[in-house]
């Protein structure tokens, strides 16, 4: 049965501004995931909340049909729910599905790393280091809103002589799911934000050096600690396997 929002229990309903205008020059069902992705990775659209096609469509000035794609799109990446008779809401935060998508991405990314570590030049070394630079003043900064796009763009310049293009897409949307995780770890861990950015320098250093495999053991410990941190904090009082 399809809930009434106008008599159901109250629940977050997400209502984004109009931007129908500014997607003009885009394909809009590609624009309508971005937006709409970005808005559920900075809380804009909560966990559970009901993301109804009427609504988006006629807020962004588009049509159903590319609503729905992007809504298809964005279930796959697993920040959205699409079920029978109730529709789309925001997929909620689960540590089940947390430690899967780190399990994967320490699995797939020293993979990548160890392809193209190597083949970075000096001019891909410099690109590195000025985005560590931004990444750095956002955690200090607090900027919630760049962490995890920052931290997106620079695992995926890391990897981006790997030459593995399907490994690379599948990584690519791991990172943007974590996101929501990221986001979790370093406002609530005491100590994440300095471990991070200590952490990605690090690894830059032993690129740059040459040190493949030392970057690549480094990322791996990396992507574990940062699950250990989540589990502990998503199921309190469980002690993490030993």
């Amino acid at each position: 049965m399809t809930i009434d929002t106008r008599t159901a229990a109250p629940r977050p309903v997400a209502r984004p501004a109009a931007h129908g205008k500014g997607l003009a020059h885009r394909t809009v069902s590609a624009a309508l995931v971005e937006e709409i992705r970005q808005r559920i990775l900075d809380g804009r659209y909560e966990a559970g909340a009901q993301l109804r096609q009427d609504v988006l469509a006629g807020e962004f000035g588009a049509s159903r049909i590319p609503v729905r794609e992007a809504l298809f799109q964005l279930e796959a990446e697993g920040l959205v729910k699409l079920a029978p008779h109730r529709g789309a809401t925001v997929s909620e935060l689960s540590a089940e599905g947390m430690l899967e998508v780190y399990e994967l991405r320490a699995d797939l990314e020293p993979r990548l790393l160890a392809a193209s570590a190597p083949l970075l030049t000096e001019a891909d070394h410099a690109a590195l280091d000025m985005m560590q630079a931004e990444y750095a003043a956002a955690l200090r900064g607090q900027d919630i809103g760049r962490w995890g796009a920052l931290n997106t763009a620079l695992h995926l310049a890391l990897y981006r002589h790997a030459g593995r293009p399907r490994t690379l897409a599948l990584v690519t949307t791991l990172l943007q799911e974590c996101d929501r995780y990221t986001r979790i770890q370093l406002s609530a861990s005491a100590g994440a934000s300095p471990r991070a950015e200590h952490e990605h320098a690090e690894l830059l250093r032993l690129c740059r050096a040459g040190r493949t495999e030392a970057a690549c053991a480094l990322l791996r410990r990396h992507i574990d600690d940062v699950a250990r941190t989540l589990r502990a904090l998503l199921r309190p009082g469980e002690a993490a396997p030993g």
